[in-house]
């Protein structure tokens, strides 16, 4: 038989590709030989107002704002030792030098892949001394996790879902968590008030814009070696889990959580992979956005911007959207839409018809920002010609400009008032104290607990700056 080499070559590749599925099959099957051992028990706590799918979740139960939680994660050591050696597969190696908070790290590392999200494995928790069973339980999260996770920090971010491994344990079938499926556990990533990520959701609540609930809670993890404290996180409703269900009138509409260069809206950019389906997964349309990018980059916009005004109008809620822009302008919200391509969602409202913008993620929230910083109240800072066209384009129509311009003014009065902030500040600082104070070397981003208290003071200080940029914006 005559072989040519590029036949040849093909052929020792798929001879190579072949003997590696063979491998990940046999590391797979090992993998779940580890994970799914334990089928064998009795759901003992489980009720219906505890562990039931409730038609109203409990949000009094998981989301209150006068006490700290304490939630208990319990996986075993065979368990975790696959999620770290996951977390190396995407990541890299931690570094073991000195950083935040007296742990190890303190350099750049990993970065392999940050497209793939960190494996679920199934974990027990327990909460209020009762256990919810086989929990699916990952690290979650982008900057937040891989820097700690590059600087040797164990206080990484986790994501729960309460009946990820029904299939694979019928016992805990729906499963949920006082109704809820899923929560996420987010770590204050360098933030030393570790307020910002709940007072920023509670502003934007508080002003009429979707937001998910959030609440405090100290969390534990035994992964083996006994109970160890991770630290003060803060719970975050999910988005496809129940804000959409709760807040709106109807749940049955496509979310997007966008990320990549189309989020930016920038005119030629659309690609649906940039515009994730977080709902109607399997429903290939993506017309709702293609018409926003349509609509945003007609020449009407400068022919004729009456028609192009409602044209947008009738596609996206733009008064939302205005509102959002001018409280997250005034908050001071760098890490998002304006200057990064992430950390929104879009949901297109049945009973509208309308696009609906949705903050996500404000832990870099409440301060002046990084990088090239948060955006001018007038925008002037922002990369123009066509690179943030939803800000740019709207802010230079008269129009809207004024809508813009009257909740800015609007927001000291109200959800940003100043005296209400730093009494909010002061209170929460207070309900948490004790629980900042118990944070260890290794599982805090705190140098000292005068960063605690230097953080809170920040916070007051920005309140009484940004109140004064408000009076002078003009």
């Amino acid at each position: 038989m005559n072989i040519n080499k590029t036949n040849f070559l093909f052929l020792f590749i798929l001879m190579t590709f072949l003997l590696s599925c063979e491998n990940l099959d046999e590391t797979s099957a090992e993998s779940d030989k580890i994970i799914f051992n334990d089928k064998d028990f009795t759901a003992d706590d489980w009720s219906q107002e505890t562990h039931g799918k409730l038609t109203t979740p409990n949000f009094s139960e998981v989301f209150p704002n006068d006490e700290v939680k304490r939630v208990d994660i319990i996986i075993n050591s065979d368990r975790w030792d696959l999620m770290l050696k996951d977390m190396t597969s995407l990541h890299g190696e931690p570094n073991q030098g000195g950083g935040p908070g007296g742990g190890p790290g303190g350099g750049p590392g990993g970065g392999l892949d940050d497209s793939e999200n960190p494996m679920w494995v199934p974990g027990d928790i327990l909460y209020n001394g009762k256990k919810w069973y086989r929990v699916g339980v990952r690290f979650k999260g982008n900057s937040s996790l891989r820097s700690s996770w590059s600087q040797g920090l164990m206080k990484l971010p986790f994501k729960l879902d309460f009946d990820e491994f029904e299939d694979e344990y019928p016992q805990i079938d729906n499963q949920r968590f006082y109704g809820f499926k899923q929560l996420s556990l987010k770590s204050n990533y360098e933030d030393r008030s570790f307020l910002r990520e709940k007072v920023s959701g509670e502003i934007f609540y508080e002003a009429g814009i979707v937001s998910a609930n959030t609440s405090f809670c100290e969390v534990y993890v035994d992964h083996g070696d006994g109970s160890q404290y991770f630290g003060l996180y803060t719970i975050v409703e999910e988005m496809d889990d129940t804000v959409i269900k709760n807040q709106f009138s109807v749940s049955s509409g496509n979310l997007y959580k966008p990320e990549g260069e189309g989020a930016s809206f920038q005119k030629g950019s659309f690609n649906k992979d940039h515009f994730t389906k977080d709902t109607n997964e399997d429903d290939a349309d993506w017309s709702e956005i293609e018409n926003l990018f349509s609509v945003l980059h007609s020449e009407l916009r400068t022919t004729d911007p009456i028609t192009w005004e409602k044209e947008l109008d009738a596609i996206l809620d733009t008064e939302n959207f205005l509102k959002y822009l001018a409280y997250n302008t005034v908050l001071q919200n760098w890490d998002t839409y304006g200057r990064m391509t992430h950390n929104y969602f879009l949901y297109n409202d049945p009973e509208s018809n309308k696009l609906i913008w949705i903050p996500w993620d404000n832990n870099e929230a409440l301060q002046i920002g990084k990088q090239e910083g948060a955006l001018n109240l007038n925008f002037s800072n922002l990369s123009k010609n066509g690179q943030w066209p939803l800000i740019e384009y709207l802010y230079a129509n008269e129009h809207y400009r004024s809508i813009y311009d009257a909740f800015v003014g609007q927001s000291i009065n109200d959800a940003f008032n100043q005296e209400r902030l730093i009494a909010k500040y002061n209170t929460y600082s207070q309900l948490i104290h004790d629980s900042v104070t118990k944070e260890e070397t290794g599982y805090t981003f705190l140098n000292s607990i005068g960063d605690f208290q230097s953080g809170v003071s920040d916070l007051i200080n920005h309140a009484s700056q940004r109140t004064a940029a408000v009076n002078n914006y003009k």
